[in-house]
Parts: C-alpha cells; sequence; structure tokens
C-alpha cells in the first residue's frame, strides 16, 4: 500500500462488484444467505460493537433491528467472497437515551434493545481512526450513499419523485426518465509551506484552538491546481506558486472528496477575509511538534481520521516525497 492511500477511508481494497447491482436474483439469494454482512446505520451513525478495539457491528439478514428498515438494503460489494449491505434503520425511535448532537464532537451513542450491550450506534467521526481500511472504506461507502438519498429524493430536472434502482447506486425518475447518480463533492485542501512553516487557518465557526490546513471546494471550470490558489489567495491574501498533488480521502460528511496538495508561498503577509477565516497564521514546524505533543498553548492537533492530521504528521517527518 502506497503512502497516500493510508489516510483512513483509502486503501481499502473492497471489491464493489458492479456487475452484480443490476442482477435483483442475486441481491436476492445474497440477502437470504445466512453469510450475508448487513450493516445497520440510524441518523447516518453506523453500528459499532467493542470498547478498547472498535470495529463494525454488521448483523446477518432477519436479525431484528433490521424491522426498522425504510428501504431495501443497499448493496455495498464483496469482501473475501463475503457480501456486504447496508440498511437505514432510522425509523427506530429510541427510548430513554441520549438524542444525538448535530456536530463532530457529538459523544452520545444509542443502543438498540434487541443487540448486545457493547453494541450502539456513534458518530462515525469519533471513531473513524479507529477501523481497519476496509471497514473504514465500507462504512464510509454506506454512509455517502445513504446521505445522497436523503437529499436527492425528487428529480433534479422535473421534481418528481425518483424511485431508487442499480441496488441503492442510482435513482431513476418515472415522470421523466432521468437518472440520477451518486455525487462526490472535491474539496482542495493544502499544506502552504514557505521556508520551515505551514500556513494554518480558524474557520468562524470552530471553537478557539482548533486551526486546520485550509480548504475549500472546487469551482466549475477550475483545476485543481487553480482551485488552491485561488482559496488561498480569498481567504488569506497568501499568493501560491508551484502546487503538486500529495493524496486524496473521501470524506462522507456528507459528499466531499478531498485533494491534498502542498503548494509554496510566494508571499507572507496575512490578510483574512473574516467572512471564511477568523484567524491564520504561520506555524513554524517546531511550533506543529509542540502541537502533537498536546503542548501548545493556543492549537490543538487535528483530529485522528482527518486528511489534514495524515498531511502534517508526514510533513513532520519529511515523508511527503
Amino acid at each position: 500500500m502506497s503512502l497516500d492511500e493510508q489516510v483512513t477511508f483509502g486503501g481499502g481494497g473492497l471489491d464493489r462488484a458492479a456487475q452484480v447491482r443490476g442482477q435483483r436474483d442475486e441481491q436476492a439469494r445474497m440477502l437470504a444467505d445466512p453469510a450475508t454482512r448487513i450493516l445497520p446505520l440510524w441518523q447516518l451513525r453506523p453500528l459499532l460493537r467493542g470498547e478498547d478495539r472498535v470495529e463494525l457491528a454488521p448483523v446477518a439478514p432477519g436479525a431484528e433491528v433490521l424491522l426498522h428498515a425504510s428501504r431495501s438494503p443497499i448493496f455495498l460489494g464483496l469482501d473475501e467472497g463475503v457480501a456486504w449491505f447496508a440498511a437505514d434503520v432510522s425509523a427506530w425511535q429510541p427510548e430513554d437515551q441520549a438524542a444525538p448532537g448535530d456536530d463532530f464532537a457529538d459523544a452520545t451513542e444509542q443502543r438498540h434493545p434487541s443487540l448486545p450491550s457493547d453494541h450502539r450506534f456513534a458518530e462515525l467521526r469519533s471513531v473513524m481512526a479507529r477501523l481497519d481500511p476496509r471497514e473504514a472504506e465500507l462504512v464510509a461507502t454506506a454512509r455517502g450513499l445513504f446521505a445522497w438519498h436523503g437529499n436527492h429524493s425528487f428529480c433534479a430536472r422535473c421534481g418528481a419523485a425518483t424511485e431508487e434502482a442499480e441496488a441503492g447506486w442510482q435513482r431513476h425518475c418515472p415522470a421523466c426518465g432521468a437518472m440520477h447518480f451518486p455525487r462526490t463533492d472535491p474539496v482542495v485542501i493544502m499544506l502552504i509551506t514557505h521556508g520551515n512553516s505551514v500556513l494554518m487557518g480558524r474557520a468562524p465557526s470552530w471553537g478557539e484552538g482548533f486551526f486546520s490546513l485550509l480548504a475549500g471546494f472546487v469551482e466549475p471550470g477550475e483545476t485543481v491546481e487553480a482551485a488552491v490558489r485561488r482559496e488561498v489567495w480569498e481567504e488569506t491574501g497568501v499568493r501560491v506558486g508551484p502546487v503538486r498533488y500529495l493524496a486524496s480521502q473521501p470524506w462522507p460528511f456528507p459528499a466531499s472528496l478531498m485533494l491534498g496538495f502542498q503548494g509554496e508561498a510566494e508571499t507572507t503577509e496575512i490578510t483574512v477575509d473574516p467572512k471564511e477565516i477568523a484567524e491564520a497564521m504561520w506555524v513554524s514546524r517546531e511550533e506543529m511538534m509542540t502541537i502533537f505533543a498536546g503542548d501548545h498553548p493556543k492549537i490543538r492537533a487535528a483530529r485522528p481520521g482527518a486528511i489534514a492530521r495524515f498531511i502534517l504528521q508526514n510533513w513532520l517527518a519529511d515523508r511527503m516525497g
């Protein structure tokens, strides 16, 4: 596995078996096979198990928790010949349990009464770095697909209600015949360096101490290299010269593909756009080492599993090539 495939959600090697998506008879056979694994998600939260070692907690076809599924399971692929599906069980109403929050720091968990005590639904971002690569790819795929279905119930061409097709990998409009496919939005995230320092920023909605690499969506008609230069200029007023690709990461929150780049700054004066950035600063390599050690007085390290942390760690170790 290459270095850039070691990022969370990357390099799982899942056999997506796209040829099966249109084979309804084969899907029915797999869904009747006790060996098939079905991963329940509740409000986009995967079912997990274990305390010290966290892993996905798929269930067999016919499990009681699946009675809450409001749509057909989505076919994810084959893992060493075993079929994996995902089921949306958001119709379940937990009783006397904490309601989930709406941010990445949410630590609430929900436990279904039919499952073992160590099984719970939890926010993926809280555990993503603790999953093995294959499990991380499976749950990222499931979460991304369910988020897409939730936001695309109606045809963007004519407004009619659409129907799921191809085992959850398409939506079909019966009114105008349009076919809709899962979308992924490209986002550039960049390690902008000048000498021994890297440019870091904090969004207005983030709490104190949460700094990360600058990032932004690629616009229509724009190359990814141009997006890097534009976003850095718009957010901080720093001009960027040469740009090179580093690594990518699927980011199903809800539907992005993070494209990591390194750019060389041609200027260093910072002028932030307050609508985009609350603060921005140059951070030296020595300071970054104290950040990762947890000893910096102002800045916290990027969350485990995020591509920003992956890039910064490899920059510190001089492994970016």
